[in-house]
């Protein structure tokens, strides 16, 4: 199993006890300590490596507006691509709908080169209905946001693997010959004969059953959905029937999930820690805060290292391949990061 950290931008009011002159501080010093771990080197808590670093790819805070800071993901992977030189930089998920294509491969291919070939795309349909409309996209169905998506990957794939575009006539996008120069430093083997070509792996986020699973099946390196193990098992039985149809080996993706961990070492340091995070949505969002403690409350990665462990054994059993994990507090704390990376990925990590 492969391990990732998602970095505090304040999306998830997760930066409200910094001053906002201190976010870029606080969220690189974080960027450095995963990077480290990420070349083995010691840090507090192992030598054990997190494979890649996450933000959010949002512009308001959730679950509700507010006007606390929420750094832009994109402008973030650039930032962490210069600052960093092994961890790999991820959003978990980019929206298709907030950048046009085109302009989101020309992008990803740029930031691709900065960080020395590290970016991995995330990328999904989108959902926040009030984060749409306030930045002027409107708020279409969910089947044209997901024709977006379907259309929009397949711009961006021919755009890094073949420098253009082509000529692409959809009913959400048409594009003709926008070119992509440089492309990608990573090489994938995605070529029509399986030969490696220029590409940045594609995430396709979402449980959507009927159409996101189908495109993840047709287009996806990774997926990344429902992490219970009811829910991971059922999404990935979809997924395969997915991958039978329209002719891919399955086991060509690997299965991602994302997980808020709580996690200490017996229940005490445990109910301390869901106290602060209860405090704290009290504090910041009172009208939404029963319904935020109650899914941090009966997450799957809330227990001892052990409890987690055998959590994540259980999922790794059932081809969960990538977890990617959010701590609360993490930006004054690293506490339970160090004793996640200390007492849980050595017994998971391949």
């Amino acid at each position: 199993m492969r391990f990732g950290l998602f970095i505090p931008q304040g999306w998830r009011f997760d930066l409200t006890d910094v001053e906002p002159a201190d976010h870029w501080k606080t969220m690189l010093s974080l960027l450095h300590y995963a990077d480290n771990a990420a070349a083995g080197e010691a840090v507090p808590g192992g030598p054990f490596a997190w494979e890649s670093v996450w933000v959010y790819d949002h512009f308001h805070t959730t679950p509700v507006h507010s006007t606390e800071a929420t750094h832009e993901a994109w402008t973030l992977m650039a930032a962490f691509a210069a600052a960093s030189q092994r961890v790999r930089l991820g959003q978990m998920c980019t929206c298709m709908s907030y950048r046009e294509p085109t302009y989101l491969a020309k992008v990803a291919a740029t930031v691709d080169h900065v960080s020395g070939g590290r970016v991995e795309m995330g990328i999904g349909g989108g959902w926040y209905e009030h984060e749409w409309r306030a930045y002027g996209y409107g708020f279409p169905s969910a089947g044209e946001r997901l024709r977006a998506l379907d259309e929009g990957v397949q711009i961006m794939a021919s755009m890094w693997r073949t420098g253009s575009s082509g000529t692409f006539e959809g009913q959400r996008y048409q594009v003709d010959g926008a070119l992509c120069y440089p492309q990608p430093l990573q090489q994938l083997p995605v070529g029509a004969d399986g030969a490696d070509v220029p590409s940045i792996p594609l995430w396709i986020a979402g449980g959507g059953e009927k159409k996101t699973l189908r495109i993840a099946a047709q287009h996806a390196q990774y997926t990344n959905f429902d992490g219970s193990p009811e829910g991971f098992a059922h999404k990935s039985e979809v997924l395969a029937q997915h991958c039978k149809d329209v002719g891919r080996d399955f086991d060509e993706i690997t299965r991602s999930a994302n997980y808020n961990v709580v996690i200490g070492e017996n229940q005490a340091e445990i109910d301390d820690r869901l106290a602060w995070i209860d405090a704290h949505y009290r504090k910041h969002t009172p009208e939404h805060a029963e319904g935020q403690i109650e899914s941090w409350r009966s997450g799957p990665l809330v227990g001892t290292p052990e409890q987690i462990t055998e959590t994540l054994q259980g999922l790794k059993d059932q081809g969960l391949g990538y977890t990617i994990t959010y701590f609360p507090n993490a930006a004054a704390d690293r506490d339970q990061i160090e004793l996640f990376q200390r007492q849980v990925i050595p017994e998971l990590q391949d």
